[in-house]
C-alpha cells in the first residue's frame, strides 16, 4: 500500500491509512486487484486476450500456456507442464498461493476426466439447492416445463414475498452453466422476477423437480475435428404479453455443445421471417467472437462455420439483395449478417424443422421430443465407471500424488484473494 496521491506525509513517508472498512467492500477493490493480478501476469510474459479481458496468454515457440481468472480463482492449463509450475512459482513470491492440483472442483462445477472426455456437472450444487427448497422428497419431472408452456404476468395471485423466488431462479440461472436443457424455462422465469406469481412459483417448482430426477446430469466433451457450427430458431410473437418473440442459438465445436442462449427479443418482429433473422444475427455475433477467440489462442479453423436455419425466407434474405427494400427496419442484422456470408466468414444452410437442436431453447416440448434433442447436446449423466468419482470439493491442498495428478499434471486451477490465500487447481 502506498500514500494516496495528494495526501502524501513527507515526515512519514512509510505511514498508510487505517482503513475502517474491509477492502472487499470498497467499490474499486475489484478493480485494483485485477490491475494487480494482470500486470504481474503481464511482466511474466503473458499478454491480455483482445476478446476475454479475463483470459492471458503465454506463447513462445511450441509452449503454449492459458490463465483463465475469476476474481481470485485461476485455471492455468498448457503444453508445458514444468512451464507451468514455474510459473506459478514466480507468482508465489508476489502473492499467497495453493496448489490444488488437478481441476475436480471450480466455482460449483465438478469436473470428471476419463479417457474418453471431460465431464462437467453441477451435483452437489443442485443437491444443496434442493435441501435449501425443502425439494428433496419432491415428485421428480421427466421435463423442466410442459408443451407449449408460456408464462404471462397475469397469471395467478402475486406473491406476498417474493424474494424466495428471486433466490430459487437466480440459483437456476447459475446451474444453466452445465445444464443448457432448463435454459428456456429459466429465461421464462426471469422475466417475472419484479413481480412473481403463484403460477411462476409453480413453474420455477417444477424446474426443481426435473433437477430431482436429473442431479448428475451435465455436459460431456471429447476429441473431435475443429469445425464450428451453429443452429439458431425463434418463436415468433411468442411472448403472451408483449408478443416479442424468443430467440435461441446454440453452438458446436465438432460434436461438443460450448455455447447457448435463449432470449427475448427486444423488439416486436412483423413477421416470423424478420423473428428468424434476427436470430441469425446473434448467431453470427456468437460465431464471429468465437472465430476471434480461437485467433488468439493460435487455434486455426480450417472452414468457415456453419450456421443452420429452418426459415427459408430467412437463408433467401441473407443471400440475396433484392429483399433490401423489405427489410429498411432490420437493416443493421441485415447488413451484418449479409457482409458475413459475402466475406465468407460464415455459411449459412438449411435445416429440416424436425432436425432443429435450438427448438429445445425457444419453447416447451414434449417429454419425448425434449429428450431426443436434449441428448443431441450430449448432456447426461456420467459414464457408469466415473460416477460416485467427485462428491465432495477437493481438500484445499495439493495431490499431485494422485493418478489423475499424474495424468494431467499439464494444467492446474490458481484462486488468489487479496487478504486469504490463493488456490491453485489443474486443467488438462
Amino acid at each position: 500500500m502506498e500514500q494516496p496521491q495528494g495526501f502524501q506525509d513527507k515526515e512519514q513517508p512509510d505511514s498508510v491509512c487505517k482503513l475502517h472498512k474491509a477492502i472487499y467492500g470498497l467499490k474499486q477493490a475489484p478493480r485494483a486487484w485485477f490491475t494487480c493480478l494482470s500486470a504481474a501476469l503481464l511482466s511474466h510474459g503473458f499478454r491480455a486476450s483482445l476478446v476475454d479481458t479475463s483470459l492471458f496468454i503465454f506463447l513462445h515457440g511450441d509452449i503454449q500456456i492459458f490463465i483463465l481468472i475469476y476474481v481470485d480463482d485461476i485455471i492455468i492449463t498448457g503444453t508445458h507442464s514444468k512451464v507451468i509450475s514455474s510459473i506459478i512459482s514466480k507468482l508465489q513470491l508476489q502473492f499467497p498461493l495453493k496448489d490444488l492440483g488437478p481441476l475436480h472442483f471450480f466455482l460449483g462445477v465438478q469436473a470428471t476426466f476419463s479417457s474418453n472426455g471431460l465431464h462437467l456437472c453441477q451435483t452437489k450444487y443442485i443437491s444443496d439447492l434442493l435441501h435449501r427448497t425443502r425439494m428433496l422428497g419432491a415428485k421428480p419431472s421427466k421435463s423442466p416445463c410442459s408443451s407449449g408452456a408460456k408464462l404471462s404476468k397475469f397469471n395467478g395471485e402475486i406473491l406476498p414475498d417474493p424474494s424466495e423466488y428471486r433466490h430459487v431462479v437466480g440459483a437456476l440461472q447459475y446451474c444453466t452453466l452445465t445444464r443448457p436443457e432448463i435454459a428456456f424455462s429459466v429465461n421464462q422465469l426471469c422475466q417475472h422476477m419484479h413481480s412473481p406469481s403463484s403460477t411462476h412459483w409453480t413453474a420455477a417448482k417444477r424446474v426443481l423437480r426435473y433437477l430431482k430426477a436429473t442431479p448428475s446430469h451435465g455436459l460431456f466433451y471429447s476429441k473431435g475435428p475443429l469445425q464450428l457450427q451453429a443452429f439458431c430458431d425463434s418463436d415468433w410473437a411468442g411472448s403472451p404479453d408483449d408478443r416479442r418473440s424468443t430467440s435461441g442459438f446454440c453452438v458446436f465445436l465438432g460434436n461438443c455443445l460450448i455455447s447457448w442462449s435463449a432470449k427475448k427479443q427486444p423488439v416486436v418482429s412483423r413477421s416470423s421471417t424478420e423473428a428468424e433473422y434476427r436470430s441469425m444475427a446473434i448467431a453470427t455475433v456468437e460465431l464471429y467472437w468465437l472465430r476471434m477467440l480461437f485467433k488468439d489462442l493460435s487455434i486455426p479453423l480450417l472452414h468457415a462455420p456453419i450456421l443452420w436455419c429452418d426459415n427459408v425466407s430467412a437463408l433467401a434474405l441473407a443471400s440475396n439483395p433484392v429483399y433490401h427494400a423489405r427489410t429498411k427496419h432490420i437493416e443493421v442484422d441485415y447488413h451484418f449478417v449479409r457482409e458475413k456470408v459475402i466475406n465468407g466468414d460464415i455459411l449459412i444452410k438449411f435445416i429440416s424443422t424436425l432436425d432443429q437442436i435450438t427448438d429445445i431453447f425457444t419453447k416447451g416440448l414434449s417429454t419425448t421430443r425434449f429428450t431426443l434433442l436434449k441428448s443431441k447436446l450430449l448432456v447426461d449423466s456420467p459414464p457408469i465407471s466415473l460416477q460416485g468419482t467427485v462428491s465432495e470439493p477437493p481438500p484445499t491442498s495439493s495431490s499431485t500424488s494422485s493418478a489423475d495428478a499424474q495424468d494431467y499434471s499439464s494444467s492446474r486451477v490458481i484462486s488468489n484473494g487479496i487478504p486469504q490465500d490463493t488456490v491453485i487447481s489443474s486443467y488438462p
